[in-house]
This record gives C-alpha cells, structure tokens and sequence, in this order.
C-alpha cells in the first residue's frame, strides 16, 4: 500500500502551511496506521446455513414479499379480540403452535410495527444493481463476462383505429354524438285507402 503513494507520503494539509493543533497530531498518526495494515486480503468467515441456500432464501422472502401475519394463521376476529396462531420456539414438540388474542387496538399496534415508513423500501440494490447505474454496470458485467445481450422485447403493433371508415372517401370518422336506443324500429305507417274519403 505504501508503494502506491506518492513521494512524501500522505498530506492532510496545503504545501507550505505546517498543521497545528489535532492536524499535526493526524499527520503524525498516518505512517504508524500504513504500517499497521496487512497486504493480506480479509475475507469474511460466514458458515453455510444448515438447511442450505433455499432455507435463506425463504426465510428472507417471508420478510420482503410479505406482510407482517398471513391470513391463514388468523382464526378469529370481532370487536372484542383478534385470535391467531404463532410458534413458540421455546417450546418442543406439539406445544409449538400456540394461539394468542390481542385486543383489536393491540392487534393493530403490533401489526403497524412491520409497515415500513414512508420513503423506505423493503428491498434496496447495491453494486452492480443500484439503480443509478444499474444499465450501465449490467451491460459492462455482460461484455467482461462475454455474455450476449439479451434480445429486445418486440414493440407490439399499434392499436387499430377503431373508428369505423367513412363509405365514401374511404377516412376515419369522427363521432360527434351517439344516439340512444329507446326502442325497436317502426315501420313506416301504411298508406290509408282514399276510398270514400271526402276531401275539401
């Protein structure tokens, strides 16, 4: 680490200006912490889950795909409590499953403990899938990688114009107004016979 700095070592302070007070004190501290660090890579020691990677995976799901109780473990609910089942883990065995009634206030207070505040998101991406740059990290990981890009979506054709064409000149009307249907047609009245009818 020391190779890469450059000549003089690390500055905290301008050319010229002498540090003074904690500055000098800093100063004084950098050479002791790079020759404190170890060229050594540090890797952090995490055990395989027991159950396996699906294991993890469900567990997390329960946490950010879901809400706080599913409604198959809620048996009953009126205005005077709200009855549901949760595990004891303390317990072994039958005892496990348990059953609780809360107070509906109650019941709504611990419920309201899982909803997250406004502006927080359940899952947020980091590295390469932060979503400043997501684009264009995931486009160099494919290239370094040699991976293909995968193909665009086909745009789907436009909607055909659903106003009926005019039979003359072959061009879309426009509707101005639509009539509403009182009633079946009438035929037109049949002509009376003129037959002794007087006329004046």
């Amino acid at each position: 680490m020391q190779d890469s700095l450059p000549a003089g070592g690390l500055r905290l302070y301008r050319e010229g200006v002498e540090p003074s007070g904690s500055l000098r004190k800093v100063s004084g501290y950098i050479s002791i912490l790079l020759s404190r660090t170890s060229p050594v890579a540090r890797v952090v020691y995490a055990k395989p889950p027991f159950a396996g990677p699906e294991a993890v995976l469900a567990y997390l799901s329960r946490y950010t795909h879901r809400v706080a109780i599913s409604n198959r473990r809620l048996i009953s609910f009126n205005e005077t409590g709200v009855t549901f089942r949760y595990k004891d883990y303390r317990r072994d065995g039958t005892d496990r499953q348990r059953t609780m009634t809360l107070s509906p206030d109650e019941f709504i207070r611990r419920f309201l403990l899982h909803v997250l505040p406004k502006g927080l998101h359940r899952i947020r991406h980091y590295g390469l899938l932060a979503s400043a740059g997501r684009k264009a990290n995931v486009a160099l990981a494919r290239q370094l990688l040699a991976v293909p890009a995968p193909a665009e979506p086909e745009e789907p054709a436009p909607p055909s114009d659903p106003r009926p064409p005019c039979p003359c000149c072959g061009g879309r009307m426009v509707v101005i107004e639509i009539f509403q249907h009182t009633g079946q047609a009438r035929a037109p009245p049949a002509s009376l016979p003129l037959s002794g009818m007087m006329v004046s």
